[in-house]
């Protein structure tokens, strides 16, 4: 096996994604290996990982299917550049732009979110550390009861 090719466990621990989400990105056309072996194992290359790293990087930002399919076309179209005019690398520009302006409003939208879940921890710590500093006066409370009891 070529070192420019990996198997599907490597390309999991690299991408961070379970193999059986891989296999269902493969299954719904957002990526194919480049290659297979002769036992018949999935191979893949560099820029297979690098467009399952796009993808797992789409997922929390809500791209459905059909976006990342339309993205994923899109700039390979663009990377290919393939004989485009003028006219059709701008659509496709533009289409890009759209993609980038939900994933900023999704990114933001996370933001909202983390920053709220932020404060519910800090709720939480607080929570904790008024009953631990209560349980430290009762402590102190029934030493010096204990201490009057030893000395009366």
């Amino acid at each position: 096996m070529s070192s420019e090719h990996m198997q599907i466990g490597e390309v999991g621990a690299r991408t961070e994604l379970p193999l059986r989400m891989i296999r269902h990105y493969e299954a719904t056309g957002l990526v194919a290996p480049s290659a297979c072996s002769q036992g018949g194992f999935r191979l893949y290359t560099r820029e297979d990982v690098a467009r399952l790293k796009a993808i797992r990087r789409m997922q929390p930002l809500d791209f459905t299917l059909e976006q990342m399919r339309d993205l994923l076309a899109v700039t390979d179209r663009l990377d290919s550049d393939d004989g485009l005019t003028a006219y059709e690398r701008q659509s496709l520009l533009r289409r890009v732009r759209e993609y980038e302006e939900h994933a900023v409003w999704q990114v933001e939208k996370l933001r909202a979110q983390l920053a709220e879940a932020e404060e519910f921890a800090q709720t939480l710590r607080k929570r904790l550390n008024r009953d631990r500093d209560r349980g430290r006066d009762g402590d102190r409370g029934r030493d010096r009861n204990r201490d009057r009891a030893t000395t009366a």
